[in-house]
């Protein structure tokens, strides 16, 4: 599983639409755990999404159940029990012009 900053940071979505053929999808899931933290906006991975010349076609989360998420101990509690994992539906983006990805189709 990807966190978003990692999906979304390390280029996994600039260089998504390079490998996906038309009407392909490409599915990252991915935890909004750093919105809630505070180092990303919620806003800010369908800013990326836009940017990276990709859309969101769908998209299903479920809250985890992982101990850490039900430790009210634990100082991230507030954060964990408020996250959701996503499986996030990624298209091309047919109003943004893109080079035909290289080697054979």
């Amino acid at each position: 599983m990807y966190d978003e900053d990692s999906a979304m940071s390390g280029g996994f979505l600039a260089g998504l639409w390079q490998h996906l053929r038309p009407g392909g999808e490409g599915r990252p899931v991915l935890s909004d755990l750093a919105g809630h933290l505070g180092p990303r906006t919620r806003e800010e991975p369908l800013r990326l999404v836009e940017t990276a010349g990709l859309r969101v076609v769908g998209r299903t989360g479920v809250r985890p159940r992982h101990r850490c998420s039900r430790d009210v101990s634990g100082p991230l509690y507030a954060a964990r029990a408020a996250e959701t994992i996503s499986l996030w539906r990624l298209t091309t983006d047919p109003q943004v012009e893109r080079q035909p990805p290289h080697g054979p189709e």
